[in-house]
């Protein structure tokens, strides 16, 4: 009897119109407008890669008594749509705790308010996320010689790899923890970390009575005032470049570059104009801390005046030069900045409240670097790119030197979501 040989079947990924990679507040308000616009009715079919085991927003910045720094009018949808079931208020309706909402008379929730209603949304769209996945790239899908796809390779938590294919895809990862150079060495020892693992970090330690913080931004000095509210016996230094530290300028006429019709102005800008724009204006959202933050922490340093004590310091135009760490503390030198002297302090712990940077995309995107044109991205967030790719490859959280300081925060997550879910069921159909 002659036995043939027959070879195995190849499976084709499985294809989507669109697949969203990370599913924090950018892509949960994309799932949103997925979810009420035309062409989820048309059968659109979308999927979110998520590395996050579960859904969680900035967990370990959860602080207590922490609020937010924006309007709860600026939810997922308030914006493109007052009427979505998945507004914040409608949230506060279904968990039955609207009018004593009203009672407290504030626009700012708190944040563990926030985040749960955030994962009251991400509840909403379980059946089209898939957590604990992390991708690891997105490569061009020939079909000739145009790109008309794109595969999105990914790896599970338990070490599995899968591949996806999308016509279209939105990366949204937000931003990766800024380590300063000198720190750079010793960034997995867990006595230095960066403030986005402060939480579980701190935890970590045992009985930490010397705590450095570098910066003085909006997470320096909530983390400051947590260590002081944690434990008596913890002192506290708040080391940083800045002359002193800056309040947050979050008055009417200033607040409107916020606006979703701004972005339109600051993308009609010359580069250059654009660049003097980000530089007027940085003192809303970078190296500063809401006034009432300031203003608590002068106080506790006021209050060890009275009391003749010394627990906490705020050092300002210093720098760190040295980094030394051993298993029971971390030795910092500290520099001048001006005519104070040096000094070398050891401390349990140091947390980086030094950033981010939003730089994860263009790895992700490595294979398909020869389709950009000069890595521009146009008014609706799309990559541009050339005739030969025809899938659409969208950014959110990586466009404010184009869009404006509005592009990293909550401000403009509706309008945006709105303008990709439009850009996007054009590529569907013309495809």
């Amino acid at each position: 009897m002659l036995l043939t040989q027959t070879t195995p079947s190849v499976v084709r990924p499985r294809t989507y119109d669109a697949i969203g990679i990370g599913f924090g507040p950018s892509n949960l308000a994309l799932a949103a407008a997925l979810r009420e616009t035309a062409p989820t009715a048309a059968g659109f079919n979308f999927r979110f890669l998520e590395r996050s085991p579960t859904f969680v927003w900035h967990g370990n910045m959860l602080l207590d008594n922490s609020r937010m720094q924006i309007s709860f009018l600026k939810d997922l949808v308030t914006l493109r749509n007052p009427a979505s079931r998945f507004s914040f208020i409608n949230y506060l309706h279904q968990k039955q705790r609207l009018q004593d909402f009203i009672n407290l008379n504030t626009f700012y929730p708190s944040r563990h308010e926030f985040n749960d209603y955030l994962s009251w949304v991400a509840d909403q769209f379980a059946d089209h996320c898939d957590y604990g996945e992390e991708v690891l790239s997105v490569e061009p899908e020939l079909s000739g010689r145009k790109v008309q796809c794109l595969r999105v390779r990914s790896r599970s938590n338990s070490g599995q790899e899968s591949e996806r294919l999308a016509q279209n895809v939105v990366i949204s990862v937000g931003g990766s923890p800024r380590i300063p150079d000198e720190f750079q060495p010793w960034s997995a020892h867990p006595r230095v970390f960066h403030s986005s693992n402060y939480l579980d970090a701190i935890s970590q330690l045992k009985h930490p009575k010397r705590v450095a913080i570098i910066g003085s931004g909006q997470s320096a000095a909530e983390i400051f005032l947590d260590l002081h509210d944690r434990d008596p016996n913890i002192s506290v230094d708040m080391i940083s470049r800045a002359p002193a530290m800056r309040p947050a300028d979050s008055s009417p006429f200033v607040n409107q570059i916020f606006n979703t019709d701004y972005t339109d102005y600051v993308y009609r800008q010359p580069s250059e104009d654009r660049q003097n724009l980000l530089y007027e204006f940085g003192n809303t959202n970078y190296a500063v801390a809401d006034l009432d933050l300031i203003e608590s922490i002068f106080d506790v340093l006021y209050q060890q005046k009275v009391t003749s004590t010394q627990r906490h310091n705020v050092f300002y135009r210093r720098r760190i030069g040295r980094v030394d760490v051993d298993q029971d503390a971390v030795a910092l030198e500290i520099l001048s900045l001006d005519d104070s002297p040096q000094m070398t302090c050891r401390y349990d712990a140091v947390v980086l409240a030094t950033g981010y940077n939003r730089q994860h995309h263009k790895e992700l995107l490595k294979p398909l670097q020869k389709y950009f044109v000069n890595d521009e991205v146009g008014r609706d967030y799309r990559v541009e790119t050339t005739p030969d790719c025809e899938a659409g490859i969208f950014l959110q959280g990586c466009c404010e030197a184009t869009h404006g300081l509005s592009d990293t925060l909550l401000s403009v997550l509706p309008i945006r979501a709105k303008e990709i879910v439009s850009a996007m069921s054009q590529t569907v159909t013309a495809g």
